[in-house]
């Protein structure tokens, strides 16, 4: 008798030894996916933007942004901060960046990559480079392309009052250094762009239930996962007089430690 479920470790009741099956994520909707997956680490990003700038008092709507990348992560974003009235004045892909200082068309820009596979030929705002993209003057710069793009060669060269990160590990530790001598704060990787596999975890509940969330529920959800996050992030960071980044690893190993302790023996 064999049994295989998608929670993990299961306890087959007749021979009593223990399969493992790994929980698939991502899957179409008509099999058990979950609505929001697609969206989730970029509106994920700006949630945590969001919830910064209300601890460092600002408004979200007044601020000016730069976001690197405009694929699922950094093009979700870009339209999250759009949507929220924040102004974005540079965005970039494979293909170069755009800025234009009195903010840009976000759908627009959507459309075009959707009907020309990148933001190349886009004639209604200034063509720069990746480097001049990320020397742009702004408030909050986004970055969510690739790894290692903040770097000790060009985190001197940052124009902004917040660092974002999207994509997994874009500031180099050199970097890290730079950015904290200077006082602009960075949201780190390990929280920020946590919502995507946050809605990974609601899928596989909700396939354990087999009861489905409609995409506002999931949204209310996330953002009160991330936000709950966020808060003692900063506040250890403010009780440690550390960087965000490294309350954020304080907090993760913390957690692992204490469900550790509180299993004994049993792992």
């Amino acid at each position: 008798f064999f049994f295989q479920a998608e929670d993990g470790i299961r306890d087959t009741s007749v021979t009593g030894v223990q399969t493992c099956a790994l929980p698939i994520s991502g899957k179409p909707v008509s099999i058990g996916g979950s609505v929001f997956r697609h969206e989730a680490t970029g509106a994920g990003v700006v949630m945590v933007i969001e919830r910064a700038c209300g601890r460092l008092g600002w408004e979200l709507a007044t601020q000016r942004c730069v976001v690197q990348g405009f694929g699922n992560v950094g093009g979700i974003a870009a339209t999250e901060l759009y949507d929220k009235r924040a102004t974005v004045v540079g965005v970039s892909d494979i293909s170069g960046g755009l800025h234009d200082p009195n903010g840009l068309d976000i759908p627009a820009l959507h459309a075009h990559v959707a009907a020309n596979g990148s933001l190349e030929g886009y004639d209604r705002a200034r063509r720069i480079s990746n480097e001049e993209l990320l020397a742009l003057e702004c408030d909050i710069l986004v970055l969510a392309a690739r790894e290692d793009q903040v770097t000790g060669e060009n985190a001197g060269s940052l124009r902004c009052k917040l660092v974002v990160e999207g994509a997994n590990g874009p500031t180099s530790p050199a970097a890290d250094a730079i950015l904290a001598e200077r006082g602009i704060p960075i949201l780190p990787d390990v929280l920020t762009n946590a919502g995507g596999v946050t809605v990974s975890y609601f899928e596989w509940v909700q396939d354990l239930s087999r009861f489905f969330w409609d995409r506002d529920e999931i949204r209310n959800r996330l953002a009160e996962k991330l936000g709950d996050a966020f808060d003692r992030v900063w506040e250890l960071a403010e009780e440690r007089s550390t960087t965000l980044r490294d309350a954020a690893l304080i907090a993760g190993i913390r957690e692992v430690a204490a469900a550790l302790e509180a299993r004994g023996i049993y792992p």
